[in-house]
């Protein structure tokens, strides 16, 4: 006879588990689940400036504008440092630089890019005094569109950290575990602590923004300082292919020079210039016609 009274033994999921596929077909189109989440992000990061800039005074619909130019900039410059720093992970094919779809961005090189482009354009139509506010704008939407970017990588399982038995344990199908890890199932999920680590920034970049004690474009080397400082700590768990700078991966050296050049260029904006406001939300932005007829540049 079974004895009912004994305890139920229950199986708990102890790890996060990794979807099957890295995207969906549609007829004969493969849609990557790696690039949708890039349109939702840039798509994200319009309707956060858009909405901060009209509070601004300014025009809305200039996110767009620069939207479209600096987000293939962005593509375009993150490719290009992912095949300067890793050029062994290309494709071996002639089509192999240029492979967004089958490979990776560099978010320094993308970062980099789009804001040179980005800011090219808007000089072109404000003032600088306007562009920095812009900037300031802009800057919380960024750290949004790269967390919702970061889900692209756990559709591709990559860039996660050194293996772990922890509750949320990332589980990798043996195809993606780097050379010498075949028998570890579950790993440190980093690009999750990045998703996260990146929203509480932007939360917090908000929040100083709206006490206005921010000179424009402070609000930019903050999270330049805020998102490196947190990359010297994830570049710690991280196992997959880096090139490496006296025994430590060559993105640890980056973030750490970016923590330290952010944090300086913070401090010149809001302790030592002396011609830049503090970013007021009431102020019109002003054409660069504007401000020649002021005698201001």
């Amino acid at each position: 006879m079974t004895d009912v009274t004994a305890p139920l033994h229950i199986s708990l999921l102890a790890y996060i588990p990794s979807p099957s596929s890295s995207g969906f077909s549609i007829g004969p189109l493969y849609f990557h689940a790696y690039g949708i989440c890039y349109v939702f992000a840039v798509a994200a990061a319009i309707m956060i400036t858009r909405r901060r800039w009209a509070r601004r005074g300014g025009d809305p619909d200039l996110a767009y504008a620069v939207a479209w130019w600096g987000f293939p900039a962005g593509l375009i410059g993150g490719r290009i440092y992912f095949d300067i720093t890793t050029p062994s992970q290309m494709p071996h094919h002639w089509w192999g630089p240029f492979a967004i779809w089958d490979g990776g961005l560099g978010i320094w090189g993308g970062i980099a890019a789009g804001v040179v482009v980005g800011v090219w354009y808007l000089r072109r139509h404000l003032s600088w005094p306007d562009v920095y506010r812009f900037i300031n704008a802009a800057t919380p939407g960024l750290l949004v569109a790269q967390a919702i970017g970061r889900i692209g990588n756990y559709f591709n399982q990559e860039l996660f950290g050194k293996p772990s038995t922890l509750p949320w344990a990332l589980k990798i199908a043996p195809a993606h575990r780097p050379a010498g890890y075949a028998h570890f199932a579950t790993y440190q999920p980093t690009f999750l602590y990045e998703i996260i680590w990146n929203l509480l920034l932007a939360a917090t970049l908000v929040w100083l923004d709206h006490r206005r004690k921010v000179r424009p474009p402070g609000l930019f080397p903050l999270y330049v300082a805020g998102y490196s400082a947190f990359r010297i700590y994830e570049e710690t768990l991280r196992i997959d292919y880096s090139q490496y700078i006296l025994g430590m991966r060559l993105n640890f050296w980056v973030a750490l020079i970016g923590t330290v050049a952010g944090l300086i260029w913070f401090a010149r904006i809001q302790f030592f210039s002396r011609q830049q406001p503090r970013d007021s939300e009431a102020a019109r932005p002003r054409s660069r016609a504007e401000y020649s007829r002021s005698g201001l540049r």
